[in-house]
């Protein structure tokens, strides 16, 4: 083309650039399409094509052709040929961190995404609901090597990537995705705080737990509750120990107020027996639980153990089969609150049992069971070993032995022979050296009279030798075997005939008119033979024949009217019909 040629003048055909040996004019304006067919670059004459968009026309290097498919404005993939974009990765990274993969949502990577979605929807199901045990520490660790992979990922894949985003959205990712890592922070919070909550609700739980076995326990036996006290006890214990700062552990000094409550309930019914097993476990807590949660609450059971040691076993002093025994109680007081007022009032509530036990024995009204009482009083007083009570010791012993004499008399008059019998035998084998012996004894033959002649029990046998004169009465055996002669009137005794040698058994006559038995006929010397000297009166006599070869012992009653002025003779002998 010659130098010169007009502005706007196309190119010649066959190729780009000015003239050759001359400057490119600037472009004058749009250049007017071409009419027809438009061939090749470089193909024989005709216009030239319009220039691209962007492109200054003549003499500008045009644009390079359009990117492959995935590439370019709105693509997702690399571009080999693109330079690398360290925040577009960062951003990719963090929001891929978000645990919602949404960094591959923007790279278009829809299998990294529901990767992550797995994975997030998996530990969500592991972790929901939250408990006190969180999640296990293997899931965790497989998470966070999860989210991590992701982000490193995610950065990768988003170093040279095209994203098919606006600048606006473009400006706004990157502040996004440090925001949506509030998402696990948050998350791990709320979970924590999840987790937080379900551990206080369990340790409540535990503590409802306890007080529900407390209340279950309320009214039973000790013994039998015991057990559920122990357990409560424990779950208080530990819930105020090492879960002081929780909901429950701040509830505990008042389950522990409620529980010395609970357990006082008999002693403030007054049913001091029945106190003293909850009591006592009440007080001995302070050697088992820890002192500073405690406080001073087993301190304050002293008082109540000490008055209910001290009712329960007064109120014992008189039963025999009361468990725990007077001597229990009352000794584990002395011991134990040697102090205490109570104490002090031991040795006085004796004596004051024992005087009105002994007041019974003056009045009559009942001799046996008060000497039972006494009795049953002196045991106590014998298995408590206290100086302070070597007085009245001695004193229950002395009335032990008035009751046991006092019941005997009781026992004959009520005409209850046998039981006399018994208790003044063992009365005066008991008491050998009291000046009552004898007259026990008396009483014991007496009574045993008159279980075979009713008149010898109409009064007790005189306690005093009535003196005056005496009257000679000569018992002899003409029988075979020894003879025990018991007799009371005036005076009371008995006496043993030896059996006779030669003497037999008299056949009694079996005919109207047959000759009499002439007992007792032969020479006086022949005879066993007793004699008893006995004031004027009214005797009756028991004769006992002990057994003896082919004769029977026997039992016969008599009666005799001793005057004055007379000797009396009696011969014993045995009849039979064969």
């Amino acid at each position: 083309m010659p130098q010169g040629t007009p502005p706007g003048t196309p190119p010649p055909a066959g190729g780009f650039g000015p003239p050759q040996g001359g400057a490119v004019p600037a472009a004058q304006g749009p250049v007017p399409a071409a009419s027809g067919p438009t061939p090749g670059y470089g193909q024989g004459p005709g216009p030239a094509p319009a220039p691209a968009p962007g492109w200054s026309g003549v003499g500008t290097v045009p644009p390079p052709p359009a990117a492959p498919p995935g590439y370019g404005p709105g693509g997702g993939g690399a571009d080999p040929r693109g330079r690398a974009n360290p925040a577009q990765a960062a951003m990719i990274g963090l929001l891929n961190l978000s645990c919602l993969g949404l960094g591959y949502v923007l790279l278009r990577n829809w299998i990294g995404a529901v990767l992550c979605w797995i994975a997030t929807v998996a530990l969500l199901v592991v972790a929901l609901p939250a408990d006190v045990d969180g999640v296990p520490r293997g899931v965790l660790i497989g998470y966070g090597v999860v989210l991590l992979a992701a982000a490193v990922d995610g950065a990768r894949r988003g170093l040279r990537a095209t994203l098919r985003i606006g600048a606006a959205v473009r400006r706004l990712a990157l502040p996004l995705a440090v925001v949506l890592l509030a998402v696990p922070a948050g998350g791990t919070l709320a979970y924590g705080a999840a987790r937080d909550e379900a551990k206080e609700q369990q340790l409540l739980d535990m503590l409802a737990a306890a007080d529900a076995l407390v209340k279950s326990a309320d009214g039973l036996a000790f013994a039998k509750a015991e057990p559920s006290y122990a357990t409560a006890l424990t779950a208080y214990q530990d819930l105020g120990l090492h879960y002081a700062g929780s909901r429950a552990g701040k509830l505990v000094p008042a389950r522990l107020d409620a529980y010395y409550e609970t357990l006082s309930a008999p002693y403030e019914k007054n049913d001091f027996c029945g106190a003293l097993a909850p009591l006592r476990h009440l007080r001995g807590l302070a050697g088992t639980v820890d002192k500073e949660l405690l406080g001073n609450r087993p301190a304050k059971t002293d008082e109540p153990l000490a008055r209910s040691l001290y009712e329960c076993g007064t109120a014992a002093l008189a039963a025999t089969t009361v468990v725990p025994s007077a001597a229990e109680s009352l000794n584990e007081l002395m011991t134990t609150f040697p102090t205490s007022p109570h104490t002090a009032k031991v040795e006085p509530a004796l004596r004051d049992a024992l005087k009105r036990r002994t007041d019974t024995l003056d009045s009559g009204s009942d001799a046996c069971g008060a000497t039972a009482e006494i009795r049953t009083l002196r045991t106590t007083l014998n298995d408590m070993p206290d100086a302070s009570l070597e007085g009245v010791t001695r004193d229950a012993k002395a009335a032990v032995q008035r009751g046991d004499f006092a019941c005997g008399t009781e026992h004959f008059k009520k005409k209850e022979y046998e039981e006399a019998i018994a208790s003044m035998t063992d009365y005066a084998k008991a008491y050998p050296d009291s000046p009552q012996a004898a007259h026990a004894r008396d009483i014991a033959i007496a009574a045993e009279i008159a279980e075979e002649e009713p008149a010898a029990g109409k009064r007790l046998p005189p306690a005093k030798d009535p003196g005056g004169e005496r009257m000679v009465l000569v018992i002899s055996n003409d029988g075979p075997g020894s003879v025990e002669v018991l007799y009371t009137g005036p005076i009371t005794g008995k006496v043993t005939l030896k059996a006779c040698a030669t003497c037999k058994k008299y056949q009694e006559p079996l005919l109207v008119n047959s000759p009499k038995i002439k007992a007792c006929a032969g020479p006086a010397s022949k005879y066993p033979k007793a004699t008893l000297l006995l004031p004027a009166g009214d005797y009756q006599f028991l004769q006992k024949r002990a057994a003896s070869g082919s004769s029977y012992g026997d039992t016969k009653a008599s009666k005799t009217k001793i005057e004055r002025g007379y000797s009396y003779t009696n011969c014993l002998y045995v009849t039979s019909l064969f």
